[in-house]
């Protein structure tokens, strides 16, 4: 079906994406006369950058995901609409969407493309499997049950005298920003956090391993950052191996190979993948269709002012674009989201088209533990308690919501200065949901009727199951307003009472 018109006669803009380039360029559009609608696959907007603060159980997904539409609450000018994208049709102006088999056609005047990046596995989407990528909240949840279980499942392998080293082993794919992070905080779990909650294990013992082919940790911070990083990651108790190939993830381990050929296997049920990204796939179909090229992580390439060649009303930024060597950071979708805004809203009100494109680079930051990161501001590159308190501010700042900040500070207090872990809840959904629903051949589909189907039985089975609801619910209310609430029942009364509800 169609998405109705957002304002009668009014200039429609279409954002893919509700993370910081969708939002962000969604926000800027609010004193324009236009129609806004997001699409996005899902309904809060992620700071991606705080997930592995999620996976670790120092924040809850709600601190670092607020609703969008929440978020847009007060922008009279703007919808939102859940969907994932599955189709653009440049020539037609039309966006398509599907969720759980309800498909919305959105038609456009203006389209500002923000649907990010995904995890790549490096064309081995196999080890996806044992190995979860950390690109949404599903995947925190998911990694938080799987760190924590294994904690549990290690105390109860040792109770029964098991050898639970490889439940004990934690190894992290990729030494980049995210990886660095996560690889400091499992370690802070293991040594410090849970060194007295377990009685037949001691986490102290726990081994954490950081992995990755470069030469170097944090290759895009420069090599002295990198070394300062690596030292102080070891000092942690993590082990940093580079030059270190994944050839294969099963189950059970990880097997790596070395610049000098050899091989090793590590033995370990809990393996997180923060190596690489690859675009979404709209890069592909939009290339496609414009002839524009695609690099190996499948950005496209725009026009300097981010328009797709041939199609100027098309604004693509973000971690899909390949421009100038522009990083995959917040600060390249914010700020090129807000360009094509302003493009946008030029154009309508007559103005002459802006400069091209230009990248202002506010700095990078990794957290590697408590009271320990790097920061790379312009010349200045600043390590320890100074970068931790900078990098503290600076996400501080950007997470969405006075309420968010405020929980956020609290939850940082409790776990950087105490030992506590606000959300340690793991269960068994959080860990396995998502391959069960790779089992479904149309995923979460499956699960639901198609629109306008109905089931006259059905009918039948609701009207039956309302009567008993009912019978039981007056049954209730008899015995409270009789007072026999916990008074001995005679065989017979309650044999009369059974069957009277039975009725």
């Amino acid at each position: 079906m169609a998405a109705p018109h957002t304002a009668n006669d009014r200039h429609r803009v279409v954002v893919i994406g509700s993370g910081f380039g969708g939002l962000f360029g969604t926000k800027a559009l609010r004193r324009s006369d236009v129609g806004v609608t997001m699409l996005a696959k899902t309904t809060h907007h992620l700071f991606q950058p705080l997930l592995y603060q999620v996976a670790t159980g120092i924040l809850s997904e709600g601190e670092i995901a607020p609703p969008t539409r929440e978020v847009l609450s007060a922008q009279q000018n703007a919808q939102v609409l859940l969907g994932e994208v599955t189709a653009i049709d440049l020539e037609k102006r039309v966006v398509t969407s599907h969720v759980l088999s309800r498909e919305t056609e959105t038609p456009y005047d203006s389209l500002i493309v923000a649907a990010g990046a995904g995890q790549s596995y490096f064309g081995n989407d196999e080890f996806a499997e044992f190995a979860p990528g950390m690109k949404s909240i599903d995947d925190a949840l998911e990694l938080r049950g799987r760190i924590f279980g294994a904690f549990e499942m290690a105390e109860l392998g040792a109770n029964r005298g098991e050898n639970v080293d490889h439940l004990l082993t934690f190894v992290v794919v990729g030494a980049g920003p995210t990886g660095v992070e996560m690889a400091g905080q499992i370690a802070e779990l293991a040594h410090r956090t849970l060194k007295r909650d377990f009685r037949a294990i001691n986490t102290r013992t726990a081994r954490v391993v950081l992995l990755d082919a470069a030469p170097q940790v944090l290759p895009p911070f420069g090599a002295k950052l990198g070394a300062k990083t690596k030292h102080e990651l070891e000092k942690l108790g993590v082990e940093v191996l580079l030059g270190a190939m994944v050839t294969d993830v099963d189950e059970r381990g990880i097997v790596v190979k070395y610049k000098d050929g050899r091989v090793e296997r590590i033995d370990t049920v809990t393996k997180i993948w923060a190596a690489g990204v690859q675009a979404s796939p709209l890069s592909r179909t939009l290339a496609e269709q414009t002839g524009a090229p695609l690099d190996r992580a499948g950005r496209i390439g725009v026009n300097p002012d981010l328009t797709l060649p041939g199609h100027p009303e098309v604004f693509v930024v973000g971690d899909m674009i390949a421009l100038d060597n522009l990083p995959g950071v917040a600060q390249v979708a914010i700020q090129g989201a807000k360009y094509a805004a302003k493009e946008i809203d030029g154009r309508i009100k007559g103005r002459p088209p802006q400069k091209p494109f230009k990248y202002f680079d506010k700095g990078s930051m990794a957290t590697i533990s408590r009271f320990r990161a790097v920061a790379m501001v312009g010349r200045f590159r600043l390590t320890g308690v100074i970068a931790w308190l900078m990098w503290l501010a600076v996400h501080l700042f950007y997470i969405t919501g006075f309420k968010n900040r405020v929980t956020a500070v609290l939850h940082w207090f409790i776990s950087f200065l105490g030992r506590g872990r606000s959300e340690r809840t793991a269960t068994e959904q959080q860990i396995f949901a998502r391959n069960a629903l790779a089992l479904l051949r149309h995923g979460a589909s499956d699960l639901v009727s198609s629109p306008g189907v109905y089931d006259a039985a059905e009918a039948v089975l609701e009207t039956s199951r309302r009567a008993e609801l009912e019978a039981r619910a007056l049954e209730e209310a008899r015995l409270t307003d009789e007072g026999k609430r916990g008074v001995p029942v005679d065989e017979d009364s309650a044999s009369d009472a059974d069957a009277g509800q039975r009725v």
